[in-house]
């Protein structure tokens, strides 16, 4: 059932409805207490489980950043050996265009060389006697020739020593550039290689830099979570402090109404408790309900069924109060008072002494109900307690 709701701005005359406004405002003080020290009690989980995920994405954040900076290294490692790589296979390339260009030089220098050797014989053919012709014509290559000393000594020396000369850095020549071609080949292929590696350690570090990114705006979002959880907590603290001062005040202004109210009620209950206050059952139970607290009990009573004082007391309050709608609160002393809600009538007044099981109201539907039934309070010292403790 509804706490008690404050009567702001409400002049009463008599200190007893005063008192009755008071037991309101402090139900609905305490009932605000309660319920903003389950949301610190929260607030206080939540900041330790937020504290405790931003500790482990702490963590993981410095063991990202650690693999990141790895995976540079390795990624700086293999770029500056693909550029040692390129820059050896772009020199290997120069090289080989520069003996291309000097084999076909020597090419045609020994093309040359050979012309005129060739001329030589065709000459030694025409001129010599039949003995040369002889020796020509019995030669099984031109090497023979070449190679034949007596041949050579016929066609002159110098252009015997010209044509070697070509011919040996033609060869030497040709035997630079297939092994440059070779070695070429050998970088081009080191060249692939590394820059494959490269691509991979490049690829591999992106996604551990995106997954550093993703910890860190995690890390954002949490800490931002965890400032306002705190933030929130305070202000919880601090108008729970506030609140406690108005309850403590509110109680000290329900103590001394009810000590100057002047109790008949011994405020024991008797040999067999509290007498139930009206006939019926109980449909709703004390305790938080639908998220608010639910600070009496609610028993279900025919419309216009009589309401009993479930012990001897002294009427302190007896009007309408918002929620409750017509409401009736007795004082029974040592701090000890009841409350009937929701009356259709009321038939007591402020100051009237009853005795127990007197008719105080008849069951109704006034204030915040949804039907007839009886809202029944325990309180002691301002403070609801659950009234089957009583009963």
């Amino acid at each position: 059932m509804r706490r008690f709701l404050a009567l702001a701005g409400l002049a009463l005359v008599v200190a007893a409805p005063a008192a009755a406004d008071d037991i309101g405002q402090k139900g609905s003080v305490d009932a605000r207490i309660a319920a903003l020290q389950a949301r610190i009690d929260a607030s206080r989980g939540q900041e330790g489980v937020l504290s405790s995920q931003l500790s482990e994405v702490a963590t993981e954040l410095q063991d990202a950043q650690a693999a990141v900076e790895t995976a540079q290294a390795s990624v700086d490692s293999l770029e500056a050996e693909l550029a040692s790589a390129r820059a050896q296979l772009d020199r290997l390339s120069e090289l080989l265009a520069v003996q291309t260009a000097r084999l076909r030089r020597l090419q045609v220098e020994y093309a040359r060389a050979v012309g005129v050797l060739e001329a030589r014989v065709r000459t030694a053919y025409m001129d010599e006697p039949p003995d040369m012709l002889s020796f020509l014509v019995s030669a099984s290559s031109f090497d023979d020739l070449v190679d034949n000393v007596d041949f050579l000594d016929r066609i002159g020396r110098q252009d015997q020593r010209v044509a070697a000369d070509v011919d040996r850095v033609r060869r030497n020549a040709a035997a630079e550039r297939a092994a440059t071609i070779r070695t070429r080949r050998m970088q081009a292929a080191a060249v692939s290689v590394i820059g494959a590696h490269a691509d991979a350690a490049r690829a591999a570090r992106d996604r551990l830099a995106a997954d550093r990114d993703r910890l860190v705006t995690v890390e954002s979002i949490k800490q931002s979570a965890l400032a306002d959880t705190r933030e929130t907590r305070a202000e919880y603290v601090g108008e729970v402090e506030s609140l406690a001062a108005e309850s403590a005040a509110l109680a000290a202004r329900i103590r001394a109404a009810q000590a100057g109210a002047g109790s008949t009620g011994t405020g024991q209950p008797s040999a067999a408790g509290f007498v139930w206050p009206c006939e019926g059952v109980v449909v709703s139970g004390f305790g938080v309900r639908w998220g608010r607290m639910h600070e009496g009990i609610d028993i279900a009573c025919a419309y216009g069924a009589p309401v009993h004082a479930a012990a001897a007391g002294t009427v302190i309050y007896a009007g309408w109060m918002q929620g409750y709608g017509n409401l009736v609160v007795l004082d029974h002393g040592n701090g000890i008072s009841t409350a009937y809600a929701h009356a259709s009538a009321i038939l007591v007044s402020v100051g009237q002494s009853v005795g127990q099981g007197e008719e105080v109201s008849l069951v109704g539907a006034t204030g915040h109900a949804t039907g007839p039934h009886l809202h029944f309070e325990v309180r002691v010292n301002g403070v609801a307690v659950d009234p089957l403790s009583y009963l």
